[in-house]
């Protein structure tokens, strides 16, 4: 892996001035939260959802099932148990259909996708089982349903012997025949970029895919590898795998809190976190992603979480390394990556825009922390590690605006961000949903029912899911057409009371 400091140089020159709108939602209400203690089922974690518009019903996979509930008011309609199949990791829906990414009791052995019928909840008529990568992860379906994307991650039973590790892949399965039309992987892939980690004793992981809107490309995280593949769904080949870079987190706009242990002087507990620059880059390893046009083009939005090997083995405190500044010392470092002076540290504590070349035209800085530690639902403990940890990311058109939400896996209530992404390099910060009741929300899920935009929160800590509805301010031709017509009818009324 070649590391470059350009990379470094152009993340500190692009810090971008975080706007904050004007206006936010009028009303973001919560309508109900699930406790999916309450079905009874050991081993089931909340994490994620999928809405099925035929039946307005809400699948949230956990492990060891899926709970299907009522999406109006959040009672459970059903608990189906997965158990026979393995563990099920993820769930899509399209058209009646409801997509299981099983993995195996054994996860280094072929996973299989299980299609059930929406109505029915039960496994779908004719071929509901197709056979794909070791430890199928994310689903997706194309926009038009044509296909269904699989995230195979492949994680290893043990490190830096391929002979465990099996291949990380993305399936792509024609649902016409509901048959695997290709097991893409990376072999000869064209490599780019910088900061592209490919010293960490496994393969290309996937993690995330991201589908644009013509159905022709996708866009597919490699988290640990700091790394998005770029996926041609008209030749079922991945066109280049790219490099990421690094965050520059002692540029203004992308100060961190690196230390887990400030403390004021004589008292009993920690204080508020301070924003402060730090000589450490961040690696920005992103886990949810969503693609979406904007002026004729496509961009991604991802949730910088960051990610180490599952068994720490790259991982380690900087203090580790000599002359490593005393305010630096508690914080997680890659030791693959990191030398004297020059630290390297998982995540970026934000999300980022990115086009199709993986150029960052919008990032966030240090917004995410900030706005939790105004708050108060900053868990300093994370300080060392990742910050707030921003990892689902959902986008929702509302009016003629675009919405990006970024879940963060790490506050002490469950919180989600929400800017106005409509215009990609001047995106702004509208709102911070803080959820009481909720920890760690996993997976983000927009829907539509009866007219009224949704937000659906699946929290892992606390096993629940909750449901917002969401109610935008008028746009301002509308609030004043609005107010014309009030005004109109204030007048008519004051006319008939002269007459």
């Amino acid at each position: 892996m070649k590391n470059t400091m350009i990379a470094v140089f152009i993340s500190a020159l692009f810090v971008p001035a975080v706007a904050s709108a004007d206006t936010t939602f009028a009303s973001l209400t919560k309508q109900w939260t699930y406790n999916h203690t309450l079905s009874g089922v050991t081993g089931y974690t909340a994490e994620i959802s999928a809405f099925d518009s035929l039946t307005n019903s809400l699948w949230v996979a956990g492990v060891s099932g899926v709970d299907v509930l009522n999406a109006s008011n959040g009672s459970l309609i059903q608990h189906i148990d997965t158990t026979s199949f393995g563990s099920i990791n993820s769930v899509a829906i399209h058209n009646g259909i409801a997509a299981f990414a099983m993995e195996s009791n054994t996860r280094t052995d072929a996973g299989t996708i299980k299609f059930f019928d929406t109505t029915t909840r039960t496994l779908s008529s004719g071929i509901n089982s197709v056979t794909v990568g070791a430890l199928p992860d994310m689903i997706t379906f194309t926009k038009d349903g044509s296909k269904l994307l699989v995230a195979n991650e492949g994680t290893p039973l043990v490190y830096d012997n391929p002979a465990l590790d099996p291949a990380g892949s993305v399936s792509i399965i024609n649902m016409s025949t509901r048959t695997v039309e290709a097991t893409v992987g990376f072999a000869g892939v064209a490599q780019t970029g910088s900061y592209l980690r490919t010293n960490t004793g496994m393969d290309f992981e996937p993690e995330y895919i991201a589908v644009n809107a013509t159905g022709t490309k996708a866009y597919v995280s490699l988290q640990e590898a700091n790394a998005m593949a770029v996926l041609d769904l008209t030749t079922n080949t991945f066109s280049s795998v790219i490099g990421l870079g690094a965050k520059d987190f002692s540029a203004t706009g992308n100060y961190i809190d690196p230390n887990d242990r400030d403390y004021i002087s004589g008292s009993s507990g920690p204080t508020k976190s301070i924003l402060r620059a730090s000589s450490v880059v961040g690696l920005y390893q992103p886990d949810g992603m969503v693609a979406y046009e904007a002026n004729g083009q496509t961009f991604i939005v991802m949730a910088n979480e960051g990610d180490t090997r599952e068994d720490d083995g790259d991982k380690v405190r900087a203090s580790s390394l000599s002359g490593t500044p005393t305010d630096l010392r508690r914080l997680n470092i890659s030791s693959t990556d990191s030398t004297p002076g020059n630290l390297v540290t998982f995540g970026a504590r934000s999300f980022s825009i990115r086009d199709e070349s993986g150029n960052i035209v919008f990032d966030s800085g240090s917004i995410l922390d900030a706005k939790a530690i105004e708050l108060g639902i900053y868990d300093d403990t994370r300080s060392d590690d990742k910050g707030v940890e921003p990892e689902g990311v959902e986008l929702m058109v509302i009016g003629n605006r675009t919405y990006a939400f970024i879940g963060l896996e790490r506050t002490t209530k469950a919180a989600v961000a929400i800017f106005d992404v409509t215009n990609p390099a001047n995106a702004s910060f509208i709102d911070m949903i803080v959820t009481d009741g909720d920890v760690a929300p996993e997976g983000l899920l927009g829907f539509q029912m009866g007219g009224i935009h949704y937000l659906a929160i699946a929290n892992e800590v606390s096993n629940t899911t909750s449901v917002y509805s969401l109610a935008p301010v008028p746009e301002p031709e509308t609030y004043a057409m609005l107010l014309a017509g009030l005004g109109l009818l204030g007048f008519t009324a004051r006319r008939r009371k002269s007459l």
